[in-house]
């Protein structure tokens, strides 16, 4: 057993004494007039608990896509995005494709705590998901990169990846009749250039949008106009559930970070897992920035599919989320500030400790399992119309 297991083994168990020591009985809530709250359009809600100078949005449904003026979408330049998506051939051993590491199977990650690349190398962090990548607007765990087509050429570099080269990319590609077709229909000419590239694999992963949840049909079900056989046939939220977003905008404090459509602030936050000077040490947006106000910080996940994702956090340690959502309950870790060290990391203000009780936990777990829906497919023909218009 590694010290990062036997730590967070005895922070749970210091956890569940804590416990011990608060109620473990039902919430005095009358579910059905909780119920009943949640049960009409959004605007109509309990306000959500958010901290002082915090600007949220509100949880509710995705909105349509929107594509950047210079990489409008077209349909051959999805369906080149979706080949080069798949093909080996774009890292220099011609066996690892950016599937590899985004599986629809798996949730659109790879499953793994982190992944592997050239020559089995493995990587230093988890690969997160890219259903829903097209709302972000900071790329990768650092926010290293600005644009979704910055980012699409970036594991190809990487020589812990894919380990190639662009020029050496380009003539590759250059070299495959297939492929020159796919290049003209999507821009006009037959000239495989890295940015092509980037823009077509950008293309592609902006129509891997999550599918509907139990959220999402409930949020239908209760909008205005509704048919009321419509509205009992989509109630699919489950009272614990209920009770679990609840708890999720107010005494859960998660709304501070994770609002929005997407469940993501699209902001980077020191939560406490920066492992400073310990085997699993990462300095996150410090490693881009070089601002020691920086060290470990890490992008905001989005939540929706959070239950597709396991394992969770930027260096995939932790497989299970009731021990995760104890991990936050009890205010993560807070490291005292060394004053004479620059990287000595301060973890957010926004994480303290929550007070749940073990029935509020089950609810909040419930809650995530209600927005997680199905992994994506792909991109569908009736999402693509809808883009198409915009």
């Amino acid at each position: 057993m590694n010290t990062v297991t036997t730590s967070f083994l005895l922070f749970s168990i210091k956890i569940s004494v804590f416990l011990l020591f608060v109620s473990f009985s039902t919430l005095a809530i009358d579910i059905e007039k909780l119920r009943a709250l949640y049960d009409q359009p959004s605007e109509f809600w309990p306000p959500a608990e958010i901290d002082e100078g915090i600007h949220a949005k509100e949880i509710g449904l995705l909105e349509k896509i929107s594509f950047p003026k210079e990489n409008s979408f077209t349909e051959e330049k999805l369906r080149l995005g979706e080949q080069l998506f798949h093909d080996g051939r774009l890292s220099r051993s011609q066996q690892i494709a950016c599937v590899s590491c985004h599986d629809s199977d798996l949730g659109w990650g790879d499953g793994r705590r982190t992944s592997f690349g050239h020559n089995l190398q493995k990587g230093k962090r988890n690969a997160p998901t890219i259903e829903n990548v097209g709302y972000g607007k900071h790329f990768f765990w650092d926010g290293r990169a600005a644009t979704l087509e910055q980012q699409a050429l970036m594991p190809l570099q990487d020589p812990v990846e894919m380990n190639f080269t662009l020029p050496e990319l380009e003539e590759r590609l250059s070299q495959i009749p297939e492929y020159k077709k796919a290049f003209k229909a999507a821009f006009g000419d037959e000239n495989i250039t890295a940015k092509k590239i980037g823009q077509a694999l950008a293309t592609y992963q902006r129509t891997i949008v999550s599918r509907l949840s139990r959220f999402d049909l409930f949020l239908m079900a209760t909008a205005k106009n509704v048919k009321s056989d419509e509205k009992k046939k989509n109630l699919k939220m489950s009272d614990q559930a209920i009770l679990g977003m609840h708890l999720f905008r107010t005494k859960a404090r998660c709304m501070n970070c994770h609002n929005g459509p997407t469940f993501s602030d699209q902001k980077l936050h020191n939560i406490g897992l920066t492992y400073y000077k310990r085997k699993y040490q990462d300095f996150g947006q410090y490693n881009v920035t070089k601002n020691p106000n920086d060290v470990g910080k890490f992008k905001t996940p989005s939540l929706r599919g959070v239950m597709n994702n396991k394992p969770w956090m930027h260096n995939g340690l932790f497989s299970n989320m009731r021990g995760l959502l104890n991990l936050y309950n009890g205010g993560v870790s807070r490291p005292k500030k060394d004053p004479n060290d620059p990287l000595s990391p301060v973890t957010s203000k926004l994480i303290k400790p929550l007070l749940l009780t073990k029935e509020e936990i089950l609810a909040l777990e419930e809650f995530l399992k209600a927005i997680t829906a199905p992994p994506a497919l792909g991109p569908s023909r009736k999402y693509i119309q809808l883009i198409d218009e915009n």
